[in-house]
């Protein structure tokens, strides 16, 4: 084996690689269930299939790519049910996960979070409003310490980013307002040391959102009803 093809080097290509897809898909620049032609991957990060390879299994993973066997990748998608069952998924993972980091969030990190919550609220960028969810919410859970817990919330917020942000998009001006202010109360209520608060305040918070999303079956892939 030359050096040019050494395993460091396509290791290292294959973070790289994985690193701008998962921010693609993430930033929306691919839609679900598009598919991801590897040989473009390959001529736009100078490499050879085997670190896109290696890429697009590391994402399947995290829950963003769906390989088929002889076929090829793409982008994941839901269907209507599946979406729902994720974010009833997370309704009960969600709150656990805060209780196990609640007691490592310092008054310093509340002040980051209550920061985060404020500037959603100041934004009228909808990207820049779903990158700062994200960062308030998997903040919130950095400080736990779990086996497998904290890994598999990241993969449900992953599967159900494009939905969430097809969700911003639709809801009106009051909605904004009660998830906005839900950001707020949970901060709140951490800082007093309410935890059965916060993860009841979490709970609704992630429950509004699915209720939302079920009444618009055409955001989803319906190939199961086909």
């Amino acid at each position: 084996m030359s050096s040019t093809d050494s395993p460091t080097k396509h290791g290292s290509a294959a973070v790289a690689i994985a690193d701008g897809l998962r921010l693609a898909i993430l930033h929306g620049d691919y839609a679900p269930g598009e598919r991801i032609v590897q040989d473009q991957l390959a001529q736009k990060y100078g490499g050879s299939r085997i670190p896109v390879r290696e890429a697009l299994r590391a994402l399947e993973a995290e829950g963003l790519v769906r390989l088929v066997a002889n076929t090829g990748a793409w982008v994941a998608s839901l269907t209507m049910a599946e979406c729902s069952e994720v974010y009833q998924t997370r309704e009960r993972l969600e709150p656990l996960l805060l209780r196990y980091s609640a007691e490592t969030l310092t008054g310093e990190k509340l002040d980051e979070l209550e920061h985060l919550a404020s500037l959603m609220e100041a934004s009228s960028d909808i990207e820049q409003f779903l990158e700062l969810d994200r960062n308030f919410h998997l903040q919130m859970y950095q400080g736990a310490s779990t086996l497998m817990l904290q890994e598999l919330v990241t993969r449900l917020w992953n599967t159900t980013q494009p939905y969430r942000r097809a969700y911003t998009k639709l809801v009106g001006a009051d909605n904004r307002r009660i998830f906005h202010s839900e950001h707020h109360m949970m901060v709140t209520a951490l800082r007093d040391g309410d935890l059965e608060l916060a993860e009841q305040v979490l709970a609704m918070h992630i429950r509004r959102t699915r209720l939302h999303l079920e009444r618009h079956p055409e955001l989803f892939d319906q190939s199961d009803n086909d």
